[in-house]
C-alpha cells in the first residue's frame, strides 16, 4: 500500500509558512529570492484553500492565477501601476500580496472584505469589476487618461478566455489596435468560464495552445544566427515573422487585428511570465500575453470539478464536500425539472444559456435534449437576439440568465424581442438580494427595467409550485414573458393556495372585507408578508393579503381591493425606483378617488447599491425582513 499522502492530507498537514508572513503590503514580494517563489505559491494556495473552506468564495479561479498574480506584482510597482481584473473573482492572491490577509476572516461577509476588487478598499485596486468582458475597455480608458495627463505608469488588463467570448471585449480590442502607446493585455487561458467554454473562439485558442513549437523554433533560429554573426539574416527573418506565424500558429487572430501577440506561455512559470511582462512593457502598442493556466491548480477536488469550486460554499478540505448539505430543492432545481418535463410535451421548446448551464439548471436539459440546448458563452446580448431569431423561426426559446447579467441585454430585450412581440421566455434566476457577491451581483433592478418595456409580461412566483405553473403558463403565451425568482431554497408554504393562472390576474390569499390593512406582495416577499400578517393579527390588526403574481400588467382589481382601507402595503425585493410599488401608486391615483384612497407604504430597497453579506442580514439592514416591515407598518398606522 502506498504511503503517499493525498493533496488534501498534505494541505491539512501544512502550517502557514513564514514567507507569506513577510508579505505585509504592496511590493513586499520583491524582497524575496527567486528560490522562494515556488514556496510562496504553495503557501498562498494552502492559505486560500483553508480560508475559503471556512468562508466560502471563488476558489478554482484563484488557485489557477497564483503564479500569474505573483509575476505581475514582481514586475510592476503598485499602486502606481494599474491592474484591472476582468470579472475580479480571481483577485484573492492580489489582495494577499497587497496586505489584506486579515481581511480574509471576513471575506464576503457583511461589513467585511469584498470578493471582488474595490477601489474604496485599496489603492491597489484600480477598477471595480464583477461582470465579465470589461477589463480591456477600462484598461484602454486608463491608458488614454495616462497619456492625456502626461503620466507614466503601466496598465495591465487581465482577461480570461471565457470573458473573451463577450462582444464588448472585441469592441475594446478593435479600439486598442489603433493605440501607439504601451498597453498590456494578459489572456488568462484555462479553457473555462464558469462552465466549460464553447464556440469558435474556444476552438481557436485550443489550436493556439498547441503552437508552442513556433516559439521554440523562433528562439532557436534567432540565437543560432546571432552566434554566427549573421545579423542581416536575423533582420530579414524578423520581417518575415508574421508569415511564419501564419504558417505555424493557426489564424493569429490578434495580430491580424493589430495587437502584438506573445505566447502561449506557461502561466505557472513565474520567471518566464516575468520575462514576458518585462518585454511587453517595452512595446509601444497594445500587446497581448497569452498564458495557459489550470483552474483549481494544487487542490485535487477543484482540479477535477472546477465548476463546482467556482463559487464554493464552505467545504471540508480533506474531501472537498460542502459542510452544509442542502436538503430542500431550490428554485433553480424546480425550473430545471419543469424544463425537462415540458420539453417532452412541447417539441418547439428550446433553451439558451450564457455560459451558465449548471448555474441556471439547464445542464440536465442539455443532457436530455442536446440538439435543443444552446450555450452562447458569456454573451448575454447575443444570446437574447439569438433567442429572438429562434422565436422568429417558429421555436419557443427559454433564456435562463441571472438577473444581474440580464441587465447587459436590455437593448436586445427591448428592440429585438419585445418590439416584435416574439414569444421568448426569460427565466430570471438570482432575482433579488443574492448575498455574498455584493453590489455587482444583486438582482434588484429587474422589476424596474423589465416592466419599463412595452409588450413585456413580468411575473414572480410565491413558491415552488407557482414557479412551475408560471413557466407552463408563459410557454402558452404568444409574446415575451419574464419570470423572476430568487436564489436559494424554494418556499414550499401556501401549498393549498394554487389558483389557476390567468393573464394579468392577482391571487387573493386571505380576503377580509373589513380589514384596515391590505398587504400586496411580489414573489419572494409573499413569504415575508405571510409572517407579517400573522404578527399583525396577533396584535389585533385585521389584514387582507394578496399575491400580486404579475408586475406587468398590474391587476387593476388590486386597486379596488385597497379602496377604503386605512393602509395598503406593497412589498417587493427590488429597488423602489421604477418598481412595483411606484407602479401601484399610479394605479391607485388613476382608479381610486382621493376620499377613499388608502395611505400607501412601499416596502422596497432604497435607491442605492447593496453591499455583500448574508441575505438575512442584508434584508434586516435594508428593512425588508418581516420584523422591520411589521414595525414600519405600526409606525405608518400611527
Amino acid at each position: 500500500m502506498s504511503n503517499k499522502k493525498t493533496d488534501s492530507e498534505q494541505i491539512l498537514a501544512m502550517e502557514d509558512g513564514p514567507i507569506l508572513d513577510r508579505i505585509q503590503g504592496p511590493n513586499d514580494i520583491k524582497k524575496l529570492s527567486k528560490e522562494e517563489y515556488p514556496i510562496l505559491a504553495a503557501e498562498i494556495r494552502e492559505f486560500l484553500i483553508r480560508s475559503i473552506s471556512e468562508t466560502g468564495g471563488h476558489l478554482a479561479s484563484n488557485l489557477g492565477a497564483v503564479e500569474l498574480t505573483m509575476a505581475l506584482h514582481l514586475s510592476l510597482d503598485l499602486p502606481e501601476d494599474k491592474i484591472i481584473w476582468d470579472v475580479g473573482h480571481q483577485s484573492y492572491t492580489h489582495k494577499l500580496l497587497t496586505g489584506r490577509r486579515e481581511g480574509f476572516r471576513t471575506l464576503r461577509k457583511y461589513g467585511g472584505m469584498s470578493g471582488f476588487p474595490k477601489r474604496k478598499e485599496s489603492d491597489c485596486d484600480a477598477f471595480d469589476t464583477g461582470h465579465s468582458s470589461t477589463s480591456i475597455s477600462a484598461g484602454l480608458g486608463l491608458v488614454e487618461a495616462r497619456e492625456l495627463k502626461g503620466e507614466d505608469y503601466t496598465v495591465v488588463s487581465v482577461i480570461g478566455d471565457g470573458s473573451l467570448t463577450g462582444g464588448m471585449a472585441f469592441e475594446a480590442l478593435n479600439n486598442a489596435a489603433k493605440l501607439r502607446k504601451n498597453f498590456i493585455i494578459i489572456l488568462n487561458d484555462n479553457n473555462m468560464s464558469i462552465s466549460e467554454n464553447v464556440g469558435g473562439l474556444s476552438n481557436y485558442l485550443n489550436s493556439v495552445r498547441t503552437a508552442e513549437k513556433y516559439l521554440d523554433l523562433k528562439e532557436g533560429v534567432y540565437q543560432s544566427l546571432m552566434r554566427s554573426g549573421n545579423e542581416k539574416m536575423v533582420r530579414t527573418l524578423r520581417k518575415a515573422k508574421s508569415t511564419v506565424k501564419q504558417m505555424i500558429v493557426p489564424g493569429m487572430l490578434f495580430e491580424d487585428m493589430g495587437v502584438t501577440y506573445l505566447g502561449p506561455i506557461d502561466g505557472h512559470d513565474v520567471p518566464r511570465l516575468m520575462k514576458a511582462i518585462r518585454y511587453a512593457k517595452r512595446v509601444q502598442s497594445a500587446v497581448m500575453i497569452h498564458v495557459l493556466t489550470q483552474k483549481g491548480k494544487g487542490y485535487s477536488p477543484a482540479e477535477k470539478h472546477p465548476s463546482r469550486f467556482h463559487g464554493a460554499e464552505p467545504f471540508d478540505v480533506s474531501t472537498g464536500m460542502p459542510k452544509k448539505v442542502r436538503e430542500k430543492a431550490n428554485y433553480t432545481d424546480v425550473f430545471a425539472t419543469m424544463m425537462c418535463k415540458l420539453a417532452k410535451q412541447k417539441p418547439e421548446l428550446v433553451a439558451v444559456s450564457a455560459a451558465m448551464a449548471e448555474g441556471t439548471g439547464l445542464k440536465r436539459f442539455a443532457n436530455m435534449y442536446p440538439d435543443r440546448f444552446f450555450d452562447v458563452g458569456i454573451a448575454e446580448e447575443h444570446g437574447v437576439t439569438f433567442a429572438a431569431g429562434l422565436a422568429a423561426g417558429g421555436l419557443h426559446p427559454v433564456v435562463a440568465i441571472y438577473s444581474s447579467f440580464l441587465q447587459r441585454a436590455y437593448d436586445q430585450i427591448l428592440h429585438d424581442v419585445c418590439l416584435q412581440g416574439l414569444p421568448v421566455v426569460f427565466a430570471v434566476d438570482r432575482a433579488g438580494l443574492v448575498g455574498s457577491d455584493g453590489e455587482t451581483h444583486q438582482g434588484i433592478f429587474d422589476l424596474s427595467y423589465l416592466s419599463s418595456i412595452p409588450g413585456m409580461t413580468v411575473m414572480a412566483p410565491k413558491n415552488k409550485w407557482e414557479l412551475a405553473d408560471m413557466l407552463e403558463f408563459a410557454l402558452e403565451q404568444e409574446g415575451p414573458c419574464a419570470i423572476r425568482y430568487p436564489r436559494g431554497e424554494a418556499y414550499d408554504g401556501l401549498k393549498e393556495k394554487r389558483e389557476a393562472m390567468a393573464y394579468g390576474k392577482c391571487e387573493v390569499i386571505d380576503q377580509d372585507e373589513d380589514a384596515q390593512i391590505c398587504l400586496i406582495a411580489v414573489g419572494s416577499m409573499v413569504k415575508t408578508a405571510e409572517e407579517v400578517a400573522e404578527k399583525l393579527r396577533t396584535d389585533g390588526h385585521r389584514c387582507m393579503f394578496i399575491n400580486a403574481r404579475f408586475v406587468k400588467p398590474i391587476d387593476p382589481a388590486m386597486a379596488e381591493y385597497a379602496r377604503g382601507r386605512q393602509l395598503v402595503v406593497t412589498m417587493e425585493e427590488n429597488v423602489i425606483s421604477g418598481g412595483f410599488g411606484e407602479q401601484f401608486r399610479e394605479l391607485l391615483d388613476e382608479r381610486v378617488p382621493a376620499e377613499v384612497r388608502p395611505k400607501q407604504l412601499c416596502i422596497a430597497l432604497s435607491d442605492a447599491y447593496v453591499e455583500h453579506g448574508n441575505v438575512d442580514i442584508l434584508k434586516h439592514e435594508t428593512e425588508i425582513d418581516a420584523e422591520s416591515v411589521y414595525y414600519r407598518i405600526l409606525e405608518a398606522l400611527n
